[in-house]
């Protein structure tokens, strides 16, 4: 499969929501201005973190596999039945891949995981009865062990620093449970912290599942994982793309830009209507340009969205007055276009009115 750099320069079209999800797209339209845009416009940034939440905990599954398959393979005895039995379960699962898989079980690619999942899954379900005794003979011991990972880091400082959360130590089965039940009390469970809104029998199979069952396999979330996603896609996603693709301006630089737009109107209607009223010669009727050149420019920005200036020198507001560098080359492009428009609209707007008190009849009241 082609690098993720690859595919950016190859693309040519605005990316899709599991892209940016999977940090294969790069700003403004990256997972840390889709971050600041579920926090600052949308409001319900905890439905992304709680996506992201259940990635990290298909991560931390993936890595106690591995690790596990890594120690009965080095450290099991010849002959022992039960370890011989669970090397084979893991042969079974084959080379865990990377996280990369979609809502619906397929890569980027177009190929399909879902399977491997479900037998992931399977094996953590039977093997939960005795995670501890493996872990007490293969793992490393409790007090030697590096602290378990956090669960508590926001998806803010995941996306910010690119790290694909996967735990960078030897993962236990205990580590596995806590992560679960970490995103069932903070995001499921009725009243918790950052409860989200999800249909009742969702939330209640799964309140069920880790409690009254024990799992905490990754299937447990996939249900509630893929309604969060098509949430997102639906509701918060083409909004997004429009403020970050289409313009490169936040809602309070629009309300300001469109004040200072209206101002300039109304210093320019009245610097007009006084040369014109006061009969000043054309010379100094010229200087009514400026007011609405002013004038122009910020009514046209207000319009589009877009700032021109800051578009060419390739820059994109993501906090009010903080400016990121644009490094996605079809925005890019298409920023670039959409500012010679907004360029074009905010010369014809102070052209027209400027030539129209420039050259009207003069009179003296």
């Amino acid at each position: 499969m082609a690098s993720p750099s690859v595919d950016i320069e190859k693309r040519r079209r605005l990316p899709t929501l599991f892209e940016v999800l999977s940090r294969y797209t790069l700003a403004p339209v990256d997972l840390y201005s889709f971050y600041i845009y579920m926090r600052d416009q949308q409001r319900s940034v905890d439905y992304l973190d709680f996506w992201l939440d259940v990635s990290q905990h298909m991560s931390l599954c993936r890595h106690y596999v591995r690790e596990l398959r890594r120690s009965v393979l080095l450290s099991t005895p010849e002959g022992s039945k039960r370890s011989s039995a669970i090397l084979d379960n893991l042969e079974y699962l084959g080379d865990i891949p990377d996280p990369g898989v979609g809502p619906s079980g397929h890569r980027r690619d177009g190929s399909s995981e879902k399977e491997a999942d479900q037998r992931l899954s399977a094996f953590l379900r039977e093997n939960a009865g005795h995670a501890s005794s493996k872990e007490g003979s293969q793992e490393i011991p409790l007090e030697e062990r590096p602290p378990a990972p956090s669960f508590t880091h926001s998806s803010h400082e995941r996306g910010k620093s690119g790290s694909s959360g996967s735990p960078g130590h030897t993962v236990a089965r205990t580590d596995i449970r806590r992560s679960a039940e970490k995103i069932l009390y903070t995001y499921l469970i009725p009243g918790s912290e950052r409860e989200i809104v999800l249909p009742d029998d969702m939330v209640t199979s799964i309140i069920e599942m880790v409690e009254r069952d024990g799992r905490d396999d990754p299937e447990v979330f996939d249900s509630a994982k893929d309604y969060v996603f098509q949430a997102m896609e639906r509701d918060a996603f083409p909004g997004f793309l429009q403020a970050k693709a289409l313009g490169n301006l936040v809602p309070l630089s629009i309300v300001i830009r469109l004040a200072i737009a209206l101002a300039s109107f109304g210093g320019a209607f009245w610097a007009s209507f006084f040369v014109v009223l006061t009969d000043k010669p054309r010379d100094i009727r010229c200087w009514v340009i400026l007011p609405f050149a002013v004038a122009g420019y910020f009514i046209a920005t207000y319009q589009y969205k877009i700032d021109p200036i800051m578009a060419y020198l390739g820059f994109s507001e993501y906090t009010f007055m903080n400016w990121i560098r644009i490094r996605e080359p079809y925005v890019r492009a298409l920023l670039n276009k959409r500012a010679t428009a907004t360029l074009g609209l905010a010369v014809l707007i102070a052209a027209g009115f400027s030539a129209l008190f420039i050259f009207v009849p003069g009179t003296i009241l």
